[in-house]
């Protein structure tokens, strides 16, 4: 049958006898019954929404998304999208995963928890750090967290946060977010060619540092060459190094732990989820001293009454569950349908298929951007670097121009300066990228 023809949802009633049938089942007479809403707060107006079937529904919704433009993104900066094996849809929609909350009641949620263990599993290995939670909102969230963290377990006084220049305007929001209300103040430190200016943030270093914290890949797409040296730098302060990074970058860049990280945040969605612009999967690894400082959750192996092996929520941090001030954190929620997709596409492409994944995403980048410098007009990339998925080109025209033609051309890119835009190939068809580079000719003369 086809999905527009669909009545009815597995998961709700529909019919008036359905709903009838479970009114008297709790002995009330209506749904409204059902809820106790004061007067004073209760809305006695009109929503001004027309009643209608499901099926018109799907016509009026598919109607309206009819309208946005169907563009090929070349966007990146902390939003990537992979295809997706179908296997991930068909297997993380079935309904005991699609409609479980956080999974209290191990004796009913082995499935759920092992994916998460091996989700936890996965990014132990990537990482090179010992504990890994399950999980956490968005790679910004997980910044946040990172910073008061260091703050709970710093041995002694400090309140500076450093971060790069180049960090991107909401991560930076959301850090700031995060520390209000404590003695934690956010500074930057320069940037050199799209690395870490190490010279000068040695210089910013002292011992009122918490944490430093650097990207790699950074958010234009530079590798990072020099983080065991900012592993050094935060070790000499008694600061924590902090690391952003992702799975698939893990999978072919340095381990965190063996530049000296003492805790990695990132984004995972990566893997599992196509490009939301929004919604993501916070990735938060940290080394094995720091365990019961976690935000969120653990899940743990363990063995049940008859020696089986057997998975639970082992540490649960916050708020919700042990006292205020004990809490680490009040995270009320976590992504543990996003990592159980994350764990699935990581399982289906394997170590070699994560691997070559990565490859493709830095030979992509760098054969993209070797076809667009011999452009007229075109500088690339503007980083004299080794690049991973993304980089920023120069346009000698305003780059607003350039874009919005492209947009015109069926294309999206970024704009990051008066004359710098931003191309991705995360996920782009290879005969797109061809078309891309036809219209980049024709839009910069």
């Amino acid at each position: 049958m086809n999905e527009s023809d669909t009545t009815g949802s597995p998961y709700a009633p529909h019919t008036t006898d359905e709903r009838t049938a479970m009114l008297e089942a709790v002995g009330v007479e209506s749904v409204e019954d059902l809820f106790d809403i004061p007067p004073d707060v209760a809305f006695e107006g009109e929503y001004g929404i027309d009643e209608r079937t499901e099926r018109e529904t799907r016509r009026l919704v598919r109607s309206i998304l009819d309208r946005n433009d169907d563009l090929t993104e070349l966007l990146g900066r902390g939003h990537y999208g992979y295809y997706v094996p179908s296997v991930v849809d068909h297997l993380a929609d079935r309904s005991e995963f699609l409609t479980s909350y956080t999974q209290y009641q191990p004796e009913v949620s082995q499935g759920f928890l092992q994916a998460l263990f091996e989700y936890q599993s996965l990014l132990v290995e990537l990482t090179g750090l010992e504990v890994v939670n399950c999980s956490m909102y968005d790679a910004a969230t997980a910044l946040g967290e990172a910073a008061t963290l260091a703050d709970r377990v710093r041995g002694v006084s400090g309140h500076r946060v450093l971060v790069p220049d180049l960090l991107l305007e909401g991560r930076r929001d959301t850090l700031e977010n995060y520390v209000a209300g404590t003695d934690l103040v956010v500074e930057t430190y320069p940037t050199d060619d799209g690395n870490v200016d190490v010279d000068e943030l040695e210089d910013a270093i002292d011992e009122d540092v918490v944490l430093v914290y650097a990207e790699n890949p950074t958010v234009r797409g530079t590798v990072e060459e020099r983080l065991e040296t900012v592993g050094s730098l935060a070790g000499d302060a008694d600061a924590l190094f902090v690391l952003g990074t992702d799975p698939i970058a893990l999978s072919l860049l340095q381990r965190p732990a063996d530049v000296g990280a003492d805790v990695v945040v990132g984004d995972a969605s990566v893997l599992g989820l196509p490009t939301s612009y929004g919604m993501g999967l916070g990735l938060f690894a940290v080394r094995e001293s720091y365990l019961r400082q976690v935000p969120g959750r653990l899940v743990g192996a363990s063995e049940d009454a008859t020696d089986r092996r057997a998975y639970t929520l082992t540490l649960q941090t916050r708020e919700q569950h042990i006292r205020r001030e004990r809490a680490t954190s009040n995270i009320c929620t976590n992504q543990a349908w996003v990592a159980l997709r994350t764990a699935m596409h990581a399982a289906v492409l394997g170590p070699e298929g994560l691997v070559d994944l990565a490859k493709r995403g830095v030979t992509g980048a760098e054969a993209l951007a070797a076809r667009v410098d011999d452009l007229e007009g075109v500088v690339a990339p503007v980083h004299d670097r080794r690049h991973f998925r993304e980089f920023v080109a120069r346009v000698d025209r305003p780059a607003d121009a350039v874009a919005a033609d492209l947009e015109d051309l069926g294309f999206a890119v970024h704009v990051v300066d008066n004359h710098e835009i931003q191309l991705c190939v995360a996920g782009v068809p290879d005969d797109r990228i061809d078309a891309f580079v036809d219209a980049f000719a024709e839009v910069v003369r």
